[in-house]
C-alpha cells in the first residue's frame, strides 16, 4: 500500500518519472504544467525544496511499495494554524481509493507534524471525482473559487 513521504531530493527522478507518465492525464482536469518546466525540472525540482523551507510548506509524496511515486500531497500557504493542500496521483491508481487516503494521511500529518486546524482545497466544478474524495475525508463545499481561470469550489476541513 503507497505511503506518504516528505519531498526529498532523492526523490527527482522518480517525481520527473511520474510527471512526465501522467502529463496527459493531469492536463485534462488541471493546467498543464508546460514544456518548460520539464526543460529545466532538475533546477525547478532543487527551489521547490529549497523554497519550501523557507516558505514553511510541506510536500510529500505518495511511494508505492516498488518505490514508484503514484501521488503528490502538498500543505502549502500555510498560515498561523491553516493550510491549503494539493494533490494528483497516478492514473494507474486513479479510483482505487488512493488519493482519498493520501489525503486522509496528509491530514493526519497536518496536525501531528504541522500544528494545523484548518484545511483548505480547491478543485474545479467539473472534477468530480476530487470533490468526491474531499468530501469522503470530511471536507466541506465552503466557497466560490477560481480554478487556474475556470470556475471551482473551496472546501474546508477543520482536523483539530
Amino acid at each position: 500500500m503507497p505511503h506518504l513521504e516528505a519531498l526529498r531530493p532523492d526523490h527527482a527522478s522518480a517525481v520527473l518519472a511520474f510527471e512526465l507518465a501522467n502529463r496527459a492525464y493531469f492536463a485534462a482536469s488541471v493546467s498543464d504544467r508546460g514544456d518548460a518546466y520539464f526543460e529545466e525540472f532538475s533546477e525547478q525540482y532543487a527551489r521547490l525544496i529549497a523554497e519550501s523551507k523557507s516558505r514553511g510548506d510541506a510536500y510529500y509524496v505518495f511511494v508505492d511499495d516498488d518505490g514508484s511515486v503514484v501521488g503528490r500531497f502538498n500543505l502549502y500557504e500555510i498560515k498561523d494554524d491553516t493550510a491549503d493542500v494539493g494533490y494528483r496521483v497516478a492514473e494507474r491508481v486513479a479510483g482505487r481509493g488512493m488519493a482519498t487516503a493520501g489525503v486522509e494521511e496528509l491530514c493526519l500529518l497536518a496536525v501531528s507534524e504541522h500544528g494545523l486546524r484548518t484545511l483548505r482545497a480547491k478543485t474545479t466544478r467539473e472534477n468530480i471525482a476530487s470533490q468526491r474524495v474531499l468530501s469522503k475525508v470530511g471536507f466541506v463545499a465552503a466557497d466560490e473559487a477560481d480554478v487556474a481561470g475556470r470556475p471551482g469550489i473551496w472546501f474546508e476541513l477543520t482536523v483539530a
